[in-house]
């Protein structure tokens, strides 16, 4: 989450006044502008137009407060708030992207007014048109690798526990599980190199991001590789079903391949991919 660069720091604003928070930027034209009647943005607010320069930004107002610096780093303290906010923001970037190409804005992009988002359009003009241009007939998608050891070899019926086995029996048991973690993991990176190359053959940009831990992995396993594709709608479904199957006959090796979704990592420009944080600036 974060405010633009003419967003205002230090105390929270009151309520009463207004933000303008930008969900994604596309080429001005009918299909942009008929999305804004009937879609809801953050909180139900309405949408709007702001075009500038053959560009249109989907917009709505937000309360000053609540998008401030300081409104802005609690919402994120909490988590029912910030998954309200992400699925209001990825309803209207999804439904954009199904009329026509966009830039999907990082989370809480938010600018003072209206007149600092056409300033903003203004002076990324060319940048948004080259990378519009870009992204144009193609879509993102997610490829996970996992290895997960407990799926690499059953576990022997006659396994005894350790406190009923011997010593012998528990380190025989330990050598077993270490060798089958190694295993599964050499297996997953060699899946993940194989993925990648497959990907990249049909694939005009690739993004690596890192693998997914904690409350943010929910496959099982433990996530090897996480990395983006950005494909032609062309080759889309053949590569889904080719990088699907890839783990096919190797035990604790599995392939999660999501999407498509609106190109969200290729949505900046290339030197800023991978930056933590961001918005509009």
């Amino acid at each position: 989450m974060s405010t633009g660069a003419d967003a205002p720091v230090g105390l929270p604003a009151p309520d009463t006044e207004e933000m303008t928070y930008v969900y994604a930027v596309g080429r001005d034209g009918p299909a942009l502008r008929a999305l804004v009647s009937g879609l809801p943005g953050v909180d139900g607010r309405p949408l709007h137009p702001v075009g500038e320069g053959g560009l249109c930004a989907l917009v709505s107002p937000v309360p000053a407060g609540t998008f401030s610096e300081q409104g802005l780093a609690a919402q994120m303290e909490d988590l029912e708030r910030l998954e309200a906010v992400a699925r209001a923001h990825h309803a209207v970037v999804e439904a954009a992207f199904a009329e026509t190409a966009v830039l999907p804005m990082r989370l809480a992009t938010v600018y003072l007014d209206d007149t600092r988002v056409v300033d903003m359009l203004a002076r990324q003009r060319e940048q948004f048109q080259e990378l519009l241009g870009r992204l144009e007939g193609h879509v993102e998608l997610g490829v996970k690798v996992y290895a997960d050891p407990s799926a690499a070899v059953p576990v022997p019926a006659t396994v005894t526990s350790v406190a009923a086995g011997t010593g012998r029996d528990y380190l025989r048991q330990r050598r077993a599980d270490q060798r089958n973690s190694r295993d599964a993991y050499r297996a997953a990176s060699e899946l993940a190199a194989r993925a990648g190359q497959l990907a990249q053959s049909v694939a005009a940009a690739r993004a690596v991001h890192r693998p997914q831990q904690g409350q943010l992995a929910s496959h099982p396993g433990v996530n090897v590789a996480n990395e983006a594709y950005l494909v032609p709608l062309t080759h889309t479904e053949q590569l889904r079903r080719e990088l699907a199957a890839l783990a096919d006959g190797t035990p604790g090796v599995s392939v999660e391949v999501t999407g498509p979704w609106a190109p969200y990592s290729f949505a900046t420009a290339p030197a800023a991919q991978g930056a933590d944080g961001g918005g509009a600036r």
